[in-house]
């Protein structure tokens, strides 16, 4: 036998030197060791605290988390109800998912040890299959420490006391560098998406900003909504108050980044180009629609490209209602508004300006000459004060002022004016009069956190030196000889808890008369609809219900034929919410009189 084979017949018993040595490895449930502070163990996830984002799956390299449903965790506004599932036999504990959640609820634990027979079980829940696992974390992250980016780029606008002097817009508008690192903040979540009334396709129109790809976001966003760039200047931004973002840093610029794309395609006539719509031949059925605000002017562009010859009735010389008879134009200017309706018309809708229903044509007529009526017809007409002294020269609403003021009306308010009401139209109101030279005051009955108007409005008006005194109650409109208003006189209120758990209501202070020296006063308390176009019958037939018109899903009335959106039937009233209806309304209509179902 050679030396080497009796090596290799010896080798073996080498291993008895190992005998009676502590073992290398532990025996299960045993013993465990301590692990290291920021050890990398099983998950962990505060389920109140997650919002379903799916930002955790979405990066997971492979691919070892599942969103899922939970029993007790029904989805809301913001929250998906979604919760993730870790399968940790796919799992390389990368950490990933703890970085770039973005409300912090998903982390790490020292816990490393699991045992089961059963290989279904390594699929885990975090914070469902390991409540414990709260006391024992050990990575997690931090808005310094995450992989997302909590801080929106600054938006530049003109300075307070420098914009009174003029109606120049006030924001200026992100540039292209601004607009795809905005735009790159986006996880793509979709939560913005389920929350805006018109399912826009956010993420997808915000991915192509970011990467550059300006004309796609364009094609994206006309999809579904033929006002954008009205939508990305005034839009209420529901979408923005639920971004995953936003749970700890500022919602991505939405309605900024739509502005942003939709400005670049400078007429209608490139917007045309770009978004390249496909118009359908003539189907040979008419629809009439009452209105050209933000719903009417939908269903007109969407039902146009169906193949509907589709004619607008608008009382007013320019369509927009609201959006153009409502909004100043430091904030909506009236190129952007022209550029939009001029795009509307050249894919087909024909619009009768100065036409109002019920004096210039009748509603019957409009109705028995098409297939489907729509009647998006807004609510223009104001509530007034209700106050003595109410009919004397200088006392107006403050939706005519604005009205006339963008109609090109020389309106003069004097020197000293005052607003009563809380809602975008008493800030707007507000702010033009500042822009016509007068020191202005706002008066609202409840605090100003109380203020139904956006909270930038209510910043916007305060930097340009608009006083806002709340919880004040006008009882009384002074006037001189002439019938002229010299003042208002408001008593102040204090706020008392509701015992129904609403919110705290206002209630006077005996004695607290104070009376404000002012030259004009605007009213700003709200709206209602103006019904008189409807003739007997309709009148009759079209079911009313508190000030607005009852529609089934479909924004169908009692008349099968007659469809309605807009203010005069949902109460969001935003441009957004009546994009919605309109597109609405269009689609069953399409499915009443073609079939088409989409």
């Amino acid at each position: 036998m050679s030396f080497f084979d009796l090596k290799g017949t010896l080798k073996p018993l080498t291993a008895l030197k190992q005998f009676g040595k502590k073992p290398h490895t532990i025996e299960y449930p045993k013993e465990s060791l301590e692990a290291a502070d920021r050890y990398r163990g099983l998950h962990y996830n505060e389920l109140e605290d997650c919002i379903g984002c799916g930002n955790c799956s979405t990066i997971c390299q492979n691919k070892a988390i599942d969103m899922i449903h939970i029993a007790g965790i029904e989805g809301s506004d913001g929250d998906s109800g979604l919760r993730p599932r870790v399968d940790n036999g796919r799992c390389c504990w990368c950490a990933l998912c703890v970085e770039v959640c973005p409300t912090g609820s998903l982390s790490l634990t020292k816990d490393y040890l699991y045992v089961s027979e059963d290989p279904n079980s390594f699929l885990f829940t975090p914070g469902l299959d390991n409540p414990e696992g709260k006391d024992n974390l050990s990575f997690t992250t931090t808005e310094e420490e995450s992989l997302n980016v909590f801080n929106r780029v600054p938006m530049p606008e003109l300075e307070g006391m420098e914009r009174v002097k003029s109606f120049a817009e006030v924001v200026i508008g992100y540039n292209e560098e601004m607009a795809r690192e905005e735009a790159a903040r986006c996880i793509s979540c979709g939560l913005c998406t389920e929350i805006c009334p018109e399912h826009m396709h956010i993420p997808e129109y915000i991915n192509a900003i970011a990467n550059g790809n300006d004309n796609d976001a364009i094609r994206i966003i006309y999809d579904n909504n033929p006002l954008p760039e009205m939508c990305g200047k005034v839009c209420t931004r529901r979408c923005e108050d639920v971004c995953a973002i936003a749970v700890r840093g500022e919602a991505v610029a939405i309605r900024w980044l739509k502005g942003y794309a939709t400005s670049t395609a400078k007429t209608a006539d490139i917007t045309y180009e770009i978004v390249n719509p496909e118009i359908n031949k003539p189907n040979g059925y008419k629809v009439g629609i009452v209105g050209a605000g933000p719903s009417g002017l939908t269903a007109a562009y969407y039902l146009a490209l169906r193949g509907y010859d589709v004619t607008i009735y608008e009382s007013n010389k320019k369509a927009g209602g609201m959006t153009m008879y409502g909004i100043p134009k430091y904030r909506f200017p009236l190129d952007s508004l022209d550029k939009q309706i001029d795009y509307i018309e050249k894919i087909g809708v024909k619009i009768n300006y100065n036409t109002k229903v019920g004096k210039d044509i009748s509603f019957e007529q409009i109705y028995n000459e098409s297939d489907a009526v729509f009647m998006g017809v807004g609510f223009p007409q104001p509530w007034t004060l209700g106050i003595e002294g109410e009919e004397a020269k200088g006392s107006m609403q403050a939706v005519n002022f604005l009205h006339e003021v963008n109609d090109g009306e020389q309106i003069d308010v004097g020197k000293k004016v005052a607003v009563i009401g809380g809602g975008n139209v008493a800030i707007d109101a507000a702010r033009v009069s500042a822009r016509l030279g007068a020191d202005v005051t706002i008066l609202y009955r409840r605090r100003v956190q109380d203020m139904p108007a956006d909270w930038e409005e209510i910043e916007g008006a305060e930097q340009e030196g608009i006083h806002i005194v709340p919880q004040t109650i006008p009882v009384k409109i002074h006037a001189d000889e002439n019938n002229k208003v010299t003042g208002i006189e408001y008593l102040m209120s204090e706020m008392v808890a509701d015992d129904k758990g609403g919110r705290p209501r206002p209630v006077a202070i005996e004695g607290s008369n104070k009376v404000l020296q002012v030259d004009s006063i605007m009213g700003a308390i709200g709206q209602q609809a103006d019904y008189s176009f409807l003739d007997g019958k309709f009148a009759e037939k079209i079911k009313i219900e508190r000030g607005r018109i009852v529609v089934n899903e479909n924004q169908q009335t009692s008349d099968p034929k007659i469809y309605a959106g807009g203010d005069a039937v949902n109460r969001t009233a935003d441009a957004i919410s009546a994009i919605a209806d309109g597109f609405k309304a269009c689609k069953a209509i399409d499915k009443t009189l073609v079939g088409k179902t989409d």
